[in-house]
């Protein structure tokens, strides 16, 4: 019997994670803003092939990989860790290995004979580009057989979440990262850019895979290889599986039906657009959302198997509360300033001023769509922990079709950015029909205290968005200083997007403290752990 765990502090853990997560995010920054230059996004098919080609793969990996078995892997692991001991749930892990692993090849194999096909799903739009056709389908095949080792990656991810080893797992994207980089500069032309990207991705989730197996071995995590065996635990891991796969993935499948609503556009660019708008929200999300999910989820398991409802209550509390904090200064800079970013990150070589300006009207929509999107990811452990997947997956459902319809509806009527506005409502419908279920089953809702607090926090934010609309109303002018200093005007947009950041990061703590959102001793404690 392994001896008792102490509990995780979901705060420290959080931050362990998001920590990680920024590095990536930044080399993540930098490999956008390479390839971007490279490919463009307006003048010729690369950039939306591209995109594509990395947006197919990345929908199953979240799907039938870190959705399913995040979401109902790790719950069924800790509590056998906790019950029966290692070598009984790494029994159980080599088991559940051996079956994703042969469901994601089998799917990866399927998807490569059948992608002629396949794409009149995916962007039916582009089916009137010759070229444009016959690149996205070249290069979706090449980066499909990441979806098999971003599978494996997750499991192991998971099983190091369980045992509370948060480092590698948060470091993992690091690698993606750095390879793509490793892959995309030397080349010479777009569409050497283009393929080299795509074999990149391949290459990369490899060794990610390779990375997480080697340290959940190290930590004690002894899961093996073997052929695929359908014991009573794995059936009813995939019963589980298959609704929270779908309940953790509605982000993902909403900005999926996105890009596929958006190939209907004529000419070159809306997916790109689309897509460098996704990767900036994207931050808040994987450094808060999925942060804080990753480390809500054991700590909430925990505390639901040894019957504790006020440590539940607590838990929950602070995470949604956190998570709010965190992720509204994020929200606040995509609605007040999304172009001054924009046009400082990736205007440069063939991505225009007119790439940027349409790519920022995305931006701006997903920017008030932000709370939703972590709360979802948050919120969804909260059932996950207590082994409902069924309902948040009713749920998600119901996102996806709001958001069908209401993206078809406003794309063909008002355009591009509909589609952005259509993802960011479908996100919030989607939270409030998890918080209702939640509180109406009496299995969780706000505390008065918190959400006094979290009244305090979004005054905080409020002003601090009007401070930002502030900065980019008078952007010319701060970014004039600049190009006055001969030395600095290569980089003068860069450096006032900067400047703007520096001045502005230390100010919003202090909001939060002078509104009573949080106070200076909670804001010391974020980063101390927890203890049973």
């Amino acid at each position: 019997m392994a001896p008792p765990a102490k509990k995780p502090g979901i705060i420290k853990n959080s931050i362990v994670f998001s920590g990680l997560t920024l590095i990536s995010r930044f080399m993540g920054l930098a490999r956008d803003v390479v390839i971007n230059a490279q490919l463009g996004a307006s003048t010729g098919p690369w950039a939306d092939a591209y995109n594509t080609a990395l947006s197919f793969p990345n929908l199953f990996r979240r799907v039938f990989a870190e959705g399913a078995f995040s979401s109902a892997f790790v719950p069924a692991y800790s509590k056998t860790l906790a019950g029966e001991g290692g070598e009984r749930a790494d029994d159980m892990a080599s088991d559940a290995l051996a079956t994703l692993a042969a469901m994601t090849l089998g799917l990866v194999i399927l998807a490569q004979l059948t992608m002629p096909w396949l794409m009149y799903l995916i962007n039916y739009g582009y089916r009137d580009d010759p070229l444009k056709w016959k690149v996205t389908i070249i290069l979706t095949q090449i980066t499909m057989p990441y979806l098999s080792c971003m599978a494996i990656a997750a499991l192991f991810s998971g099983a190091l979440n369980a045992r509370n080893r948060f480092i590698l797992s948060g470091a993992a994207p690091i690698v993606l990262n750095a390879v793509m980089l490793a892959a995309v500069l030397p080349a010479k032309t777009p569409e050497g850019a283009a393929y080299a990207a795509s074999f990149g991705v391949v290459i990369a989730g490899v060794l990610q895979a390779a990375l997480l197996w080697w340290g959940c071995w190290h930590s004690g995590g002894h899961i093996r290889p073997r052929l695929p065996r359908l014991t009573p635990e794995i059936k009813r891991l995939i019963k589980q599986a298959v609704p929270a796969a779908i309940a953790a993935s509605v982000t993902q499948i909403n900005i999926f039906v996105s890009g596929s609503l958006v190939s209907l556009a004529p000419g070159d660019g809306p997916r790109t657009w689309l897509a460098n708008a996704d990767r900036l929200y994207q931050l808040p999300l994987g450094m808060v959302g999925v942060a804080i999910g990753i480390a809500l989820l054991p700590r909430l398991s925990q505390a639901l198997q040894a019957g504790d409802r006020q440590d539940a209550q607590d838990t929950t509390d602070q995470a949604v509360l956190f998570a709010l904090a965190m992720c509204l200064p994020a929200a606040a800079a995509l609605v007040a300033m999304p172009y001054f970013m924009i046009d400082a990150l990736f205007t440069r070589g063939a991505f225009t001023s007119f790439d940027a300006r349409m790519t920022a009207q995305a931006l701006f929509h997903y920017g008030w769509g932000v709370p939703a999107f972590v709360l979802g990811r948050v919120m969804n452990p909260i059932f996950f922990a207590r082994e409902d997947t069924k309902s948040p997956m009713r749920f998600a459902l119901i996102s996806v079709g709001v958001n069908i319809v209401l993206g078809a509806i406003l794309f063909f009527t008002i355009g591009f950015a509909g589609i952005a506005i259509a993802t960011s409502a479908a996100s919030w419908i989607n939270v409030a029909q998890m918080y209702w279920a939640l509180k109406r089953r009496g299995e969780w809702e706000l505390s008065p205290a918190s959400i006094s607090r979290l009244l305090r926090v979004l005054v905080a934010a409020a002003v601090l968005t009007a401070m930002l609309g502030v900065a980019a109303f008078f952007r010319p002018q701060i970014q004039g200083v600049f190009e006055s200093l001969p030395v600095m005007k290569l980089g003068a947009k860069e450096l006032a997007v900067l400047a703007v950041c520096i001045a502005i990061i230390p100010v919003y703590p202090v909001l939060v403290v002078l509104t009573g959102g949080m106070t200076v001793s909670e804001i010391k404690s974020i980063v101390r752990r927890r203890r049973a």
